[in-house]
């Protein structure tokens, strides 16, 4: 094989999530990295990549491509199986990879849940009128949004802080097209940063601490280098934030009826979430459920008392536009269910690439031949290629001998990478869908120079401090 050739199989196989077999579906494996289904499902899946990140120019929704790649490299895994004589091992693979987008699909559907909630009980309208009346300019709000999802998302995670984050700058810029992109990306570094320093800050520190491989504490050794990572690029993209002020005709909101409990059960929900994985070694999305039947059993007693409430409060209710009944339903739907079936489209593409064969000779190539520096910062730049959870979960399946340097430098280049493009974490494929129009591929695209100038910085800081 030609060494571009190995280095190109290399990185594609560092895309690839862990699969956990059975014991006798693991004697059963069968190395397809060579055979022409396998080449076929790399030319299918970066053919896919290929449109998702067209799609400012297509407009061709992301989930289309990956979800029909899926289930063609599924099929042909599945036929080379039957071929060799095991029918039954495709579909026992597959099911573990569905295993893993459930997880991630219900935390994502139940965080977006609540934030249509708070949207529809006008909590960032609120905040949105709080902000223009102090006098705020759009570069001072550039600054606070982004210190805010730095600061929330070690507590919360940097999806649903993402989320909330760029709920408020819509809703604050209006039709400042500039502002709301440049915002969106600084929300996106800002909360990537913040969650890699922190055990329940993103996915992928949560497995590294789950994994065991580092201590609760050992996490907070990246805090510098993650402050770094943030204000480096933030600083640059300051200076093309346009110095104006939001216009201050709709500044007086009125929250909705029951806004402020819908906040104290969401952020009960975090609470939930992070305390069923940590006591209880639950997954989160257990806990994040659990939190969406609190807001089922708010929104009962919502539509239960709306008529008496109303009946009461008339002048208040016609102010507010509270003329309709809370419908917890209606926020479910409303959820931004193409990034949802993108992830679905996305695990499951990589689920088959690693069935294939090529997570055993990436290990080799990265980390017996590169080396673990190398090979760490590779992980972050991959990172910005495909969502960084079935990358860490590639290196946590390699389980390569390193140190806690090494470990603490791929929870960093892992976190912080994904910020390279806006399709490399799960908080900047929201965001594109939240900020549909405004926060694109190609807008965050043009300020990946910036953002890797502070990934190298954060790296060059780590080493210092922490190497």
């Amino acid at each position: 094989m030609l060494p571009a050739q190995r280095i190109l199989i290399g990185i594609l196989a560092l895309l690839v999530p862990t699969l956990a077999f059975a014991a006798d579906s693991t004697a059963h494996s069968i190395d397809l990295t060579t055979h022409p289904v396998g080449y076929a499902a790399l030319a299918i899946f970066v053919l896919a990549y290929v449109l998702v990140m067209a799609e400012e120019f297509l407009h061709l929704r992301k989930s289309k491509p990956v979800i029909i790649a899926a289930g063609v490299i599924w099929c042909l895994i599945a036929y080379v199986y039957a071929q060799q004589g095991y029918p039954e091992l495709a579909g026992e693979s597959v099911r573990h990879t569905l295993l893993e987008y459930a997880e991630l699909m219900l935390f994502l559907l139940v965080a977006m849940t609540y934030i249509n909630a708070l949207e529809e009980r006008r909590v960032f309208d609120a905040l949105r009128g709080w902000l223009i009346s102090k006098g705020f300019g759009f570069r001072a709000l550039f600054w606070m949004t982004g210190t805010l999802a730095f600061l929330i998302s070690p507590v919360a995670d940097n999806l649903t802080t993402a989320l909330l984050m760029c709920a408020v700058v819509m809703a604050v810029g209006g039709d400042n097209k500039r502002f709301v992109t440049l915002s969106c990306i600084n929300i996106v570094v800002a909360a990537n940063a913040g969650g890699a320093f922190s055990p329940f800050g993103d996915i992928t520190t949560l497995m590294v601490w789950q994994k065991g491989v580092l201590d609760f504490f050992d996490f907070f050794k990246l805090f510098i280098p993650s402050v770094v990572n943030f204000l480096v690029p933030a600083i640059l993209m300051s200076f093309a934030v346009p110095n104006l002020k939001p216009e201050t005709k709709s500044a007086d909101r009125h929250m909705k009826r029951g806004a402020k409990r819908i906040m104290l059960l969401f952020l009960l929900t975090i609470a939930t979430a992070v305390s069923f994985h940590n006591f209880l070694h639950l997954p989160p999305a257990i806990g994040m459920l659990t939190g969406l039947g609190f807001l089922q059993f708010f929104g009962f007693f919502l539509r239960m008392t709306h008529h008496n409430w109303r009946q009461r409060n008339e002048d208040r209710a016609t102010l507010v536009g509270d003329m309709t009944p809370f419908d917890v339903f209606n926020k479910v739907a409303r959820a931004e269910w193409d990034t949802l079936l993108f992830f679905y489209g996305v695990v499951l593409c990589v689920g088959g690439l690693g069935q294939l064969g090529y997570l055993a000779m990436a290990s080799e190539l990265m980390y017996e031949q590169w080396g673990p520096t190398l090979a760490n910062v590779a992980v972050g730049v991959l990172s910005a290629i495909i969502d960084n959870i079935p990358v860490m979960f590639a290196v946590l399946t390699m389980n390569p001998d390193m140190n806690e340097t090494q470990w603490l430098l791929v929870t960093l280049t892992a976190g912080v990478g994904g910020s390279l493009l806006s399709i490399g974490s799960a908080a900047g494929v929201a965001l594109m869908g939240q900020a549909r129009g405004q926060y694109t591929f190609f807008a965050h695209l043009e300020w990946t120079p910036a953002i890797a100038l502070g990934f190298l910085a954060s790296i060059a800081v780590h080493m210092w401090l922490n190497g």
